[in-house]
């Protein structure tokens, strides 16, 4: 019906059962936060994981014993790409939330017409986007030092997306709670950074003692990493079933979480 001005008035917009406009716009919106700055988000891992390589490679490439057949150097590389991967996933989500906080505008992200599992899957998107990202470059980088081989690709793709998107969905979980840059830094510190060097990163975990394999065996992170590297080197030092099987439920537990703090506002909404 028109006003007296003779004006149609405006018909609100419908978006069916999924906003995939609006989804679309976070998840690219995310996107491009890291690419605008990629010589801190993409190349400065590349260079800080060629590092670990070049220490490692220097201090232990030549008395280190070869690893299931595998020379030390192609054993750690897999290991260091995956790290970097989902180090930067993580980076991604827990620093988009937790400075939308701080400076005031998480409003941007709460007041369009997205649900959250709409919003969960943007912004947790976003974080996989970055780490495959970093993933392809420290891969190409490290390439052109140590040989590369791909045993059987579906491993590599796999563990990659799901590793990404299990640190994504954690950094989305530990920008929510957090209520300043120090929690976070605590969620880092703590959490992040002590279960990606016990993952079997830099060794096999058939070397480890009884107690300290057994607790590898429960870090989810070494799933990831073990499987991804399985990928390269054809040798896993755990179940590559059993290991997928939790990373997929790892994901799913977080995916959960994620979804119920942004659907009930928890430590978002005043």
């Amino acid at each position: 019906m028109r006003d007296e001005t003779g004006i149609l008035p405006p018909v609100p917009r419908s978006y069916g059962a999924v906003n995939w406009l609006g989804a679309w716009t976070l998840f690219m919106k995310e996107v491009r936060r890291f690419l605008k700055v990629y010589f801190q988000t993409v190349l400065a891992p590349v260079v800080t994981t060629l590092l670990f390589l070049a220490v490692f490679a220097l201090a232990l490439g030549r008395v280190a014993a070869d690893i299931k057949g595998v020379p030390f150097v192609e054993f750690l590389a897999p290991g260091l790409i995956m790290m970097a991967m989902v180090q930067n996933a993580f980076a991604n989500t827990s620093s988009s939330i937790i400075i939308a906080k701080v400076q005031g505008n998480i409003v941007d992200m709460l007041m369009p017409p997205l649900t959250g599992a709409e919003q969960t899957v943007a912004v947790a998107g976003g974080g996989v986007a970055r780490g495959l990202t970093v993933g392809l470059a420290v891969g190409l980088a490290m390439a052109l030092f140590v040989p590369m081989h791909v045993h059987n690709a579906g491993l590599i793709v796999y563990h990659a997306a799901m590793g990404s998107l299990m640190l994504s969905l954690l950094g989305m979980v530990g920008g929510i709670w957090a209520d300043k840059f120090d929690h976070m830094a605590a969620v880092t510190n703590f959490i992040v950074t002590p279960l990606s060097f016990l993952s079997g990163t830099f060794y096999s975990i058939d070397r480890l003692p009884e107690g300290f394999h057994a607790f590898a065996l429960a870090n989810p992170f070494f799933y990831m990493i073990d499987g991804f590297r399985a990928g390269f080197i054809g040798h896993a030092d755990g179940s590559i079933v059993v290991g997928a099987a939790v990373v997929a439920v790892a994901d799913l537990l977080l995916l959960a979480v994620t979804w119920r703090m942004l659907a009930t506002g928890y430590k978002l909404k005043a």
